[in-house]
């Protein structure tokens, strides 16, 4: 009786997991599947105006793209990974932000974030970007516009 009972759970968990896997992703024509990691860089401009605080939404627009993982910026300001809600990881959108009070912070353009990401398929990935906020140190909005570019692939 509790072999037959462990048989079935075993069963049962296996379906599971074989379940939890998904649909197969994009294949080549040998079958195998495609599948190759790169990055895009997040900048946003704010002009003459210091940036102390963002939020932004960044979309890949090619749906064969993946989030996987989420780097701080190049300034030491925004060296951090910004914030973001970790259930978006394995989507294609998500919404950034960050900020910090310190004196020592970057004005014109500089990259605040970058996005660590699984590509499959031959696609060569496309992303936008909107920047919902920027501030100033002393909490102003200020005009800063955004860009998002493709990194190379490892």
């Amino acid at each position: 009786m509790i072999t037959k009972a462990l048989a079935i759970l075993l069963t049962t968990a296996v379906l599971l997991v074989q379940d939890a896997s998904g649909p197969p992703g994009p294949t080549t024509a040998t079958g195998t599947i495609d599948v190759r990691f790169g990055h895009a860089d997040v900048y946003i401009d704010a002009g003459p105006e210091a940036l102390a605080a963002y939020q932004c939404e960044i979309k890949a627009t090619d749906r064969d793209v993946t989030l996987v993982g989420i780097e701080g910026g190049e300034h030491a300001a925004f060296n951090q990974p910004p914030y973001y809600d970790p259930k978006a990881l394995g989507q294609q959108r998500i919404i950034l932000g960050a900020f910090n009070t310190g004196a020592d912070l970057p004005r014109g353009r500089t990259r605040v974030a970058r996005l660590m990401v699984r590509i499959a398929g031959p696609t060569r990935p496309a992303y936008s970007g909107t920047v919902q906020v920027a501030a100033s140190p002393d909490g102003k909005p200020i005009a800063a516009t955004i860009s998002v570019s493709e990194g190379a692939e490892q």
